[in-house]
């Protein structure tokens, strides 16, 4: 299976190929698993359709690393679009933004401000804004940034991934009240900063989780675990009924709509991420490498 997920992985960073597959038509129809299509209104008609399952949303458009400030403006003017949808349209959402997408390889300064536009407009609306964790090399400075923007907006979470080794040691050193969106991660990472074997991610799941449950019962802030693995959200709810807490679960678009349509029913709060947009490629085989289990359900569409 690592064989796989590498190779899955490079695919994801290739240029050619990011460039050349997804023109195929087999690629644009098995992606449609993950995502009801590249565009907003097909989002939020999904959206709508999750919300009469008593399922919330979190929305994300598609898309890292951008390379000017005026493409960092469209996707902040895309996303006060989309909080606007959300208020009018009244659908229990959220949405979650890579720091990328808002200048911040370009201007720090800059992304803060697009940043706080967002978090002020969904403060507004009574929503909610996830920063997205992107590859190692911004662990910390994504980190540094929630510190500093989360004294100002209560409404902002942070994504951290289990399978870098660090993980723990953030989650003890970051405000127990902090608002924490948990999941195992899917970018390819070194053994000497993240874990290789499943097991060891997964345990390493588990012990965040545990800690993230315990600092939940005397503060505040969400602690949100995003994982479609039955045994692990077994475990956590095992632990949050010995602790009297509730656990909050996130689970993408596609995976598992009936357990999350039980995990709803059971009085869990559960959030369907939707993503969304032409950049879908990267994020396409980072979902394959997380699971390659999913690689079978490409090749029966590519043979049906």
């Amino acid at each position: 299976m690592n064989i796989f997920r590498n190779i899955l992985l490079w695919i994801s960073t290739n240029e050619f190929l990011k460039k050349k597959l997804p023109h195929f038509y087999f690629v644009r129809k098995a992606v449609k698993r993950f995502m009801p299509g590249e565009t907003l209104s097909e989002a939020i008609e999904a959206a709508l359709n999750l919300n009469k399952k008593n399922l919330g949303i979190v929305f994300t458009y598609l898309g890292e690393n951008l390379t000017s400030l005026s493409e960092a403006e469209i996707v902040k003017e895309h996303y006060h679009n989309v909080l606007n949808e959300i208020h009018t349209k009244n659908i229990d959402a959220e949405i979650s933004i890579k720091l990328t997408q808002l200048g911040f390889d370009i201007s720090y300064d800059k992304c803060m401000n697009n940043y706080e536009e967002l978090a002020e407009k969904a403060k507004e609306i009574n929503s909610f804004v996830w920063i997205d964790m992107e590859g190692s090399k911004y662990t910390q400075s994504t980190i540094n940034f929630y510190n500093n923007v989360s004294k100002r907006f209560s409404n902002t979470g942070l994504c951290l991934q289990a399978y870098l080794l660090r993980t723990l040691d953030d989650i003890l050193n970051i405000n127990p009240a902090a608002s924490i969106r948990l999941v195992k991660g899917a970018y390819k990472e070194i053994p000497e900063i993240a874990y290789q074997k499943k097991t060891d991610v997964d345990k390493n799941y588990f012990n965040a989780a545990e800690i993230l449950l315990k600092n939940s019962l005397h503060s505040g802030g969400r602690k949100v675990f995003g994982t479609h693995d039955i045994n692990l959200i077994n475990k956590i709810k095992d632990i949050a009924g010995r602790l009297n807490v509730k656990p909050e679960f996130h689970m993408l678009y596609g995976i598992k709509t009936n357990e999350q349509i039980k995990l709803a029913d059971a009085g869990y709060k559960v959030k369907d991420l939707i993503s969304y947009g032409e950049a879908w490629f990267p994020w396409y085989m980072r979902r394959l490498a997380e699971r390659p289990a999913n690689v079978w359900f490409v090749i029966k569409n590519i043979f049906s």
